[in-house]
């Protein structure tokens, strides 16, 4: 109720067709009369025969607005098996005003609580169902996306469009240009066939204001031009190089992210952080620049090394801690890493993203491990650690500042679990990492910010951390888990707010 599907439906088509309107004039009454006469059970077996006619009679591309309890109705959503299926999100606050704003009591917008009840039970069947996840408001710059969208892709509609599934791959237009590395160019090159490209070497090492250069350098040579778009066809690495190199070439051209590794395809590709690294910092030098969209296969996850896959995995564990509730659950119970889980970090993310672009507040939260491990791949020259290895010790980390041991634990153990490792290298100076995260882009004056965990589903960014518990979290990494933890006991035992 209230997300505006009816409003949606005639914005993409004037013969669109609406399930209440037909049972409204099929009962020769409105919706709270047929209720108030007849009851819900009466409603629902007319609702559900009315949307299974509708679906059925519907011409090609014409939309059928469906209502908020049509789904709860087996046969329905059967029906829509054949149906590329939108669903308009909507929160509850915004979804309450709406129901209730022409002072017309629906039956169930009656009472608060049974509204938001209703909400929290319908969800879970909404995102089964779904093809397209956007809200009312995008449905016109969405509409093309969603008129072309088939059977097997998912649609995300946020800052920018997300298209997920095994076939999509972005179609090359005139002018565009691609860049990857050399371990993608030759697992996936072929597929954008002669393609203009520039080709950089693989691994955090190159993400440098010198490989920026040359790629700049060969984007004039090409000819690259506003009419352009460059592709950028890779992991993290190249996804943030070449989305800053996009950001900044003759002020600004479109980039297309099409990310291949599980860093990639979870988290970094989102969002419009661009930049590369400094050898005193990561990320220091960037730009915000938002894809034009990004194309995530999840089939080439299959060429990842075993590596690298674990990598990846880091950035789902963090993304589970920041979301909390089902999708916490599924990756804390050991779930495999599949396009569901994949679906769901993307959607976490952009709704993050979405909320705050420019990094003022909530987005925040998405930094949760990362100060210490950006701070462990500088001190060992982005050369020892994967980005997801780093961050993986800097949740570790995290949690042991939010005093959450048994979290933490569980966190450890997930890790392990995944290949991941749960100990600083020895040749690693605690010190040395304590210190780097004075250095960290987020610094704000005299103090670098934390991002601490209150529990899944529970993060708050901007914690002010002393230098002696720093140091005691990143010590107890080098030390290795039991001795550690031992040194440090009790010493957080009261929680994130004691610190």
């Amino acid at each position: 109720m209230g997300a505006g599907k009816t409003s949606a439906a005639r914005t993409l088509d004037a013969a669109a067709l609406d399930t209440d309107a037909e049972i409204e004039r099929r009962a020769g009454c409105s919706i709270p009369e047929l209720f108030a006469q007849r009851g819900e059970g009466e409603f629902r077996a007319l609702e559900e025969q009315v949307a299974l006619e509708l679906l059925a009679a519907a011409p090609p591309g014409t939309p059928v607005a469906l209502g908020g309890g049509t789904l709860g109705s087996e046969r329905v959503r059967r029906a829509l098996d054949d149906h590329v299926v939108a669903y308009l999100e909507i929160d509850e606050d915004t979804a309450w005003a709406r129901a209730t704003a022409d002072g017309i009591t629906r039956p169930l917008a009656a009472d608060r609580e049974r509204f938001a009840t209703l909400l929290r039970e319908r969800q879970p069947v909404y995102e089964a169902a779904a093809d397209a996840f956007l809200s009312g408001d995008a449905i016109p710059a969405a509409a093309p996306a969603l008129r072309a969208l088939t059977k097997g892709t998912k649609l995300i509609w946020g800052p920018h469009p997300v298209f997920l599934g095994d076939d999509a791959w972005p179609a090359i237009r005139d002018g565009d240009y691609l860049v990857t590395d050399e371990h993608v160019a030759r697992l996936h090159g072929e597929r954008f066939g002669t393609l203009r490209r520039h080709v950089i070497a693989p691994g955090e090492q190159a993400k440098t204001l010198e490989t920026a250069e040359a790629t700049w350098t060969a984007m004039a040579r090409a000819h690259v031009t506003r009419a352009g778009r460059v592709v950028a066809l890779g992991g993290g690495v190249v996804g943030d190089l070449a989305g800053f190199c996009a950001a900044t070439y003759q002020r600004g051209i479109p980039v297309v992210q099409v990310p291949t590794t599980l860093v990639a395809q979870v988290d970094s590709a989102y969002g419009g952080k661009t930049g590369v690294d400094l050898p005193q910092a990561k990320n220091y030098v960037g730009a915000y620049h938002q894809p034009q969209a990004v194309h995530v296969v999840p089939a080439v996850l299959e060429t990842l090394p075993p590596e690298e896959r674990a990598a990846g995995y880091a950035e789902v564990l963090k993304t589970a801690l920041i979301a909390g509730g089902s999708l916490w659950d599924r990756v804390a119970g050991g779930a495999p890493v599949d396009r569901d889980v994949i679906l769901a970090c993307a959607r976490t993310k952009l709704a993050v993203v979405a909320a705050d672009e420019r990094d003022g507040g909530v987005r925040q939260t998405l930094n949760l491990g990362h100060t210490v491990g950006h701070a462990i791949e500088t001190v060992t020259g982005y050369g020892r650690y994967r980005h997801g290895e780093a961050v993986g010790l800097g949740l570790l980390a995290a949690l042991r500042l939010s005093g959450l041991p048994a979290l933490r634990d569980e966190v450890r153990e997930l890790l392990a679990a995944n290949g991941l490792p749960t100990e600083l290298d020895r040749a690693v100076d605690p010190q040395a990492v304590a210190s780097a995260t004075r250095a960290d882009k987020k610094r704000l004056g005299d103090h670098t910010p934390f991002v601490l965990c209150h529990g899944p589903g529970d993060v708050r960014p901007g914690a002010r951390i002393g230098d002696a518990e720093l140091l005691a979290a990143v010590t107890e990494l080098a030390d290795g888990y039991a001795v550690g933890r031992q040194r440090v006991a009790g010493r957080h035992a009261a929680g994130p707010e004691a610190l």
